[in-house]
């Protein structure tokens, strides 16, 4: 790999190590704080979990980043996660817990504001919905699970001794467990701007199993994150521990605990689909605030043990770093763009083709986008986003939303349908008979927007038809992009 990726991809390695220097206390704090568990153990076992957690449950949160906003150059991926570490690294200076996923999206949005590109106002609401939801569910859990454990320990009255054992190995179990949900969520904060670029090859380890490209960027992210606990973690438990609420090694097991369920609730693709399979509402799979969410359990806890200990002043503080943490990312990541492509020449951005077409203009009238005025713009190309839009918002006032749609279907994504690529590529019985034979039916064929090839392979087609049910419905939509990444051409970088 050449040596200039290198270097890009070191802003994602620092940011990885402010993430784990600035959430140690996000699951081993109580019990360094509470000297249950020595921090140097509490750190080497957060550091190996994490890093699990990356490699094989990651996935997820990171096709949310990705849909937020593609960042397609090294050097536009290189700004954005050195303006995040910055302002990581000045909140854990301050020895302040702060948002890294707020940090992440602050800057994914200065990053669309500087390129011209439309941010995608679903995936932006399920990041927005986390924020609200995830320190409450966990102050609900917090308050609950306390509630419990007291009750269970009034009724069993263990001895002093034997409830210090049981609390020394419970706060060990769940410091494993919130640090492989720490990696498994927040890895797509720290090499989330990297995936969109195909870095790494798949490498087969000892032919035992198969690492892919996506896996090692997130084993490099995780090893990050597990230096960052190790080295500087223990600063950042100060400002909770002793500052924000006085906590006790059981109460430290009960809110670690409460964090671990919230993080898998916004992580784990598995109870996601058990979730749906149940017709039960599920969580969106986003790269969770993990502070707001061990701040939310020490909150509920605290309401449920003594409300009047509960230190709001510093908890305010805390909230203060929550508001300045992405709008400092978000203003870095503009000028450390404007800086790096003027001044030192980088691209942070490749150019992608944009046309109107009539199927284009089609498609945007089915989704009750107004198409009045661009009319005059079928048959024009555009490859610079900037002016694209500002040629759209030239024609009408179009929302962010429209925008964005205007801008999902009329870009040129050049797919050539290839029956060899499923025979080659795609397992044995991953397609239906009658999914294979509306591609067979395409062989050859070209199409230069997603929309074009949907309608000729999919709309109408037996085998790809909804069915209601949904998680074979989702499975039907995997299917698709698959399909769609499979057949598209490759077109070089401009």
């Amino acid at each position: 790999m050449d040596l200039t990726v290198w270097f890009f991809i070191t802003s994602g390695l620092f940011l990885g190590w402010s993430l784990g220097a600035n959430h140690a206390v996000n699951v081993f704090g109580t019990a360094v704080v509470s000297k249950m568990v020595r921090f140097r153990v509490a750190a080497v076992i957060g550091g190996i979990f994490v890093i699990l957690g990356a490699v094989f449950s990651g996935a997820g949160t990171t096709r949310t980043l990705t849909d937020l906003g593609s960042i397609n150059a090294l050097a536009g991926s290189f700004a954005v996660a050195l303006a995040v570490g910055i302002a990581v690294t000045a909140m854990t200076k301050a020895q302040l817990p702060v948002s890294t996923s707020q940090a992440v999206i602050g800057a994914i949005i200065g990053w669309n504001l500087f390129t011209g590109s439309p941010t995608d106002q679903n995936s932006l609401s399920k990041v927005l919905f986390s924020w609200v939801a995830s320190p409450l569910t966990a102050a609900l859990f917090g308050f609950l699970l306390f509630k419990i454990v007291k009750r269970l320990l009034q009724k069993q009255k263990i001895h002093l001794l034997e409830l210090d054992g049981y609390t020394r190995f419970g706060l060990i179990v769940v410091g494993a467990l919130a640090s492989y949900s720490l990696g498994a969520n927040n890895i797509g904060n720290v090499m989330g701007m990297f995936a969109s670029a195909p870095l790494f090859s798949d490498l087969e380890v000892g032919g035992l199993f198969t690492m892919t490209g996506a896996q090692q960027l997130f084993l490099l992210g995780g090893v990050a994150i597990a230096v960052g606990i190790y080295t500087y973690g223990e600063k950042v438990m100060v400002t909770v521990g002793n500052d924000l609420y006085k906590i006790s090694p059981l109460t430290g097991l009960v809110v670690v605990f409460a964090e671990f369920l919230v993080l898998t609730l916004f992580t784990s693709e598995a109870l996601e689909n058990l979730l749906v399979s149940l017709s039960l509402p599920s969580f969106p799979l986003v790269p969770l605030s993990t502070t707001q969410a061990f701040i939310g359990a020490v909150i509920g806890v605290g309401l449920a043990k003594d409300p009047h200990s509960i230190n709001f002043r510093v908890l305010g503080k805390i909230a203060i770093g929550w508001v300045v943490a992405p709008v400092s990312a978000g203003i870095i990541t503009f000028f450390s763009l404007f800086f790096i492509q003027n001044v030192f020449e980088q691209k942070v951005i490749h150019l992608v083709p944009y046309e109107v077409t009539e199927s284009v203009i089609a498609r945007l009238r089915e989704s009750g986008v107004p198409t009045s005025g661009i009319g005059d713009l079928v048959g024009r190309q555009f490859d610079n986003k900037r002016v694209f839009k500002n040629e759209l918002m030239s024609r009408a006032p179009f929302s962010n939303e429209q925008i964005f749609d205007i801008f999902q279907y009329s870009l040129i994504d050049s797919i050539r349908v290839d029956t060899s690529l499923v025979v080659s590529q795609l397992s044995d019985g991953q397609l239906s008979q009658e999914q294979y034979q509306s591609i067979r039916l395409n062989h050859g064929a070209t199409f230069r927007h997603k929309i074009d090839f949907a309608q000729s392979v999919f709309n109408n087609q037996a085998g790809w038809l909804a069915t209601g049910d949904k998680i074979t419905d989702r499975q039907l939509s995997q299917k698709k992009l698959e399909l769609m990444k499979l057949f598209t051409v490759e077109q070089p970088a401009k």
